[in-house]
């Protein structure tokens, strides 16, 4: 495959981005490194004409500068399977807007373009949801809407972490005690009164002394690219819909996972 990769980009807005952790950028700046040609879309700049995938897509340079990390071109429209790859990596939630864009994705796909991870992953393997594919790694887990199951799950292990299915960043995550007060306005709020799914999993005391661990998995049979959320012994979410942490794991451990990722991507151009 030619050096001169032509890359789209779609990224939540890049100039709200921390450009010390932000991992997209990271991946950028390692593509830009071997030369590739880089372009930039947002989510609403995706639509779909007579069965064809279009972007208003835009010229991108990225640099590895805190203050001054991109400089953008004027937009102009395209079809989106003339470009050789295209990564995802708008940030949940993962609702039906980011589903609508997967389906662009796919037709991108059939005319040409590579996309990276494939549309179909985030779509099949809800970030939280899917740990329960693997409960050999994972605490005990329940997965329901109805309260009365959560509050006897929770009195059956005594301390439970309870969160959304589509929740991001940490938020309206509740560790519940079985006297907690609150549990029972924490499982309405979450189900909203019995009408949504919602996760429970048996708290992990790990937690305290271990923390919460970050794995990066790059270039894997089933994905490309995906995160593993770790406490202690055991995975607690599947991370398939923007992995980040390669910032702070190139930092601590003298890695380069943006350029392990492209290079990935430049071997799975190469295999199509």
């Amino acid at each position: 495959m030619s050096s001169r990769v032509r890359l789209v980009v779609v990224m939540d807005p890049i100039e709200t981005i921390k450009p010390a952790k932000d991992s997209t950028l990271a991946i950028l700046v390692a593509a830009r490194a071997l030369g590739w040609e880089l372009f930039y879309a947002a989510q609403k700049d995706l639509y779909l004409r007579d069965g064809a995938a279009w972007g208003r897509v835009a010229p991108l340079q990225v640099f590895d500068d805190m203050r001054t990390w991109f400089a953008r071109g004027a937009a102009s429209v395209g079809k989106l399977g003339d470009y050789d790859a295209i990564l995802m990596r708008k940030d949940p939630p993962f609702d039906m807007e980011y589903i609508y864009s997967t389906y662009i994705l796919d037709r991108a796909r059939d005319q040409g373009a590579r996309i990276f991870n494939s549309p179909q992953g985030p779509r099949d393997m809800n970030e939280k949801m899917y740990t329960t594919w693997f409960p050999e790694c994972c605490a005990p887990t329940l997965v329901t809407r109805d309260m009365h199951d959560m509050s006897e799950f929770l009195r059956e292990h005594g301390k439970a972490v309870c969160k959304p299915l589509d929740g991001m960043g940490g938020r309206s995550i509740f560790v519940l005690e079985q006297g907690d007060k609150n549990r029972n306005v924490v499982f309405e709020t979450l189900t909203e009164t019995g009408t949504r799914y919602a996760i429970v999993q048996r708290y992990l005391p790990e937690i305290v002394t271990g923390g919460d661990c970050r794995v990066l998995l790059v270039d894997g049979e089933a994905m490309i690219f995906v995160g593993l959320d770790v406490i202690g012994d055991h995975v607690t979410e599947i991370n398939v819909t923007s992995p980040t942490g390669i910032r702070e794991l190139n930092t601590k451990h003298n890695v380069d996972i943006g350029g392990l990722l492209v290079s990935a991507i430049s071997r799975n151009q190469d295999a199509a």
